[in-house]
């Protein structure tokens, strides 16, 4: 699903981003409304299958329930915390809070292209391993087993959330330390260190 956004997210001179706080439900409404205003905006969706007793549908929802992205310079802060649904800019103190253009690039690479996405615990320590081939080449991220699945888990560490997207192991390659000792990190155990927990499709 393609993130609504405005402007070149790639380029270095831009502002940082920032991780806005909303509404419940209101993320595509706060989203929609920021791009109107000239804002560069992403808000990245997932699609899933709801089911009821007498029919279902597939749904695009956020990958991060109650949160946008949004790049621009403080000048327009107030901009921003005036738009209907937006509760705050996250902050540390009396700062902006800003989130790494890395994990925006990790998340944004992951939604355009053709991988099945979806929320995922949150994961900060563990096995980390680097896509060698295909759209998320040299993206790092956790990587964890669900049976004979392999998924590559991308986090943003100031929200606390992460999200999983499905990989072939033959795909990846281990990163940082384990690399440079030519071990592959057992994603079995990985696994069971992370309880196994995935939320169901």
């Amino acid at each position: 699903m393609i993130p609504l956004n405005t402007g070149n997210a790639a380029a270095k001179d831009q502002p940082a981003w920032w991780a806005l706080y909303t509404r419940h439900q209101h993320e595509k409404a706060v989203a929609e409304m920021l791009v109107c205003k000239g804002l560069e905006v992403f808000l990245p969706l997932h699609d899933s299958m709801r089911r009821w007793k007498d029919r279902q549908k597939l749904l695009s929802l956020p990958l991060f329930p109650g949160y946008v992205f949004v790049r621009g310079d403080l000048s327009r802060r107030l901009q921003v915390v005036t738009t209907p649904g937006v509760h705050m800019i996250l902050s540390r103190g009396d700062q902006i809070a800003l989130v790494p253009e890395d994990e925006i690039l990790a998340i944004r690479r992951a939604v355009e292209g053709s991988y099945r996405i979806e929320p995922h615990p949150f994961l900060k320590c563990g096995e980390r391993v680097r896509v060698t081939r295909g759209s998320l080449e040299g993206v790092e991220g956790i990587l964890v087993r669900k049976k004979n699945l392999y998924r590559l888990v991308l986090s943003v560490d100031m929200l606390a959330r992460s999200v999983g997207v499905e990989v072939d192991a033959s795909d990846v390659e281990p990163a940082g330390t384990e690399s440079e000792r030519g071990e592959f990190p057992d994603s079995g155990a990985a696994a069971d260190r992370f309880n196994g927990a995935f939320p169901s499709a």
